[in-house]
């Protein structure tokens, strides 16, 4: 689960930057939150990302236990692009990992929280 400023904009940011889809949305006006389900596969069993916005927080410290989240992608170079394309901040192109050969990019949210891109091996 993410805690985010502005459900719609991170909403926007993972199924219009990053292809996700929409899976389902929640709102709990007497516990002040809204929820909603973020992700690829059209399986229900397939993994989501929680975005979870708390009426009246516009942002949060991000602190320093959470490091990032990691999605597959086909090509992490063309990932890169598409996210730059359509606004998206890359914060590290792609290229192979340190001391290894796996290529990896990573981007950043509209929350400041990271997503590494892990480019799937042919």
């Amino acid at each position: 689960m993410l805690r985010v400023g502005d459900l719609p904009r991170a909403v926007a940011f993972y199924t219009g930057v990053l292809g996700m889809q929409l899976r389902r949305e929640t709102d709990r006006p007497e516990q002040k939150y809204k929820l909603a389900f973020v992700g690829y596969a059209d399986d229900p069993e397939g993994a989501e990302i929680e975005l979870t916005y708390n009426y009246g927080v516009d942002r949060y410290e991000l602190g320093n236990a959470f490091g990032h989240l990691a999605v597959e992608v086909p090509d992490a170079a063309a990932a890169c692009e598409a996210v730059r394309s359509k606004g998206g901040k890359v914060t590290r192109e792609a290229g192979p990992v340190k001391g290894g050969t796996t290529v990896i990019a990573f981007v950043e949210d509209p929350d400041g929280y990271k997503i590494e891109l892990i480019e799937r091996k042919r």
